[in-house]
């Protein structure tokens, strides 16, 4: 009786979630699914943060700007993967290796470069700034991504559906964006580490002087 209900359930589940990946809903489930991932990420990567620092305070807003350049981004790599899908025609071996080698050259380094050059301007930075820091960070995404990425769209080309592969790279993208949050902020926050030890520092210095003075007097 209950694998029955389960499986009703299932089937229910399904069905009402099926139109959000046909026609014209399917690229506003991916930016919505590309937002989530990335805010959801964030959050993953502050729990760690205030996890391993305890006087690390959470910041919403860093989640919500996160949030805002996952749906901003998501467009293009909507866009992206219908292009690759129309130009490689089918699943052998040889055109899915096409695809991959195609996502590797082209779509991350084009993806990476939106993301940091999204984030600076969304917190107020320059876009030279923003690709100051993509080209310093880039070498080290960028291997760790061969590491990852490859073997996951092989399974992605191989066999998905065309209307899944972005739910699906949203998915996988769970960590890789818990990841690309910590190589973005971790400049920001040594630079905050940093901050509090020069005021500790002024405030010793300080508290010094002033015995000095009280002991001469």
């Amino acid at each position: 009786m209950l694998p029955q209900v389960g499986k009703e359930f299932l089937v229910r589940i399904r069905s009402s979630c099926r139109p959000l990946f046909e026609g014209r809903y399917l690229l506003p489930t991916n930016i919505l699914t590309g937002g989530v991932t990335l805010g959801l990420a964030d959050i993953l990567e502050q729990t760690r943060e205030t996890h391993k620092e305890p006087d690390a305070v959470r910041e919403w807003s860093r989640t919500g700007r996160m949030f805002v350049l996952g749906c901003a981004i998501s467009p293009l790599i909507h866009y992206w993967y219908t292009w690759l899908d129309r130009f490689y025609v089918g699943k052998t071996l040889t055109i899915v290796g096409k695809k991959i080698m195609a996502d590797q050259l082209i779509g991350t380094p084009v993806t990476g470069m939106c993301y940091f050059l999204g984030m600076s301007l969304i917190e107020g930075h320059t876009v030279s700034e923003g690709w100051e820091e993509y080209t310093n960070k880039f070498g080290e995404y960028y291997k760790m991504d061969w590491c990852v990425w490859p073997l996951a769209q092989m399974i992605n080309f191989f066999f998905l559906s065309p209307k899944f592969r972005v739910l699906y790279i949203n998915f996988v993208s769970l960590g890789w964006d818990t990841y690309f949050s910590y190589i973005k902020h971790r400049v920001s926050q040594l630079h905050r580490t940093l901050k509090v030890h020069s005021a500790q520092y002024f405030l010793d210095d300080f508290h010094l002087f002033y015995l000095e003075k009280t002991n001469s007097n």
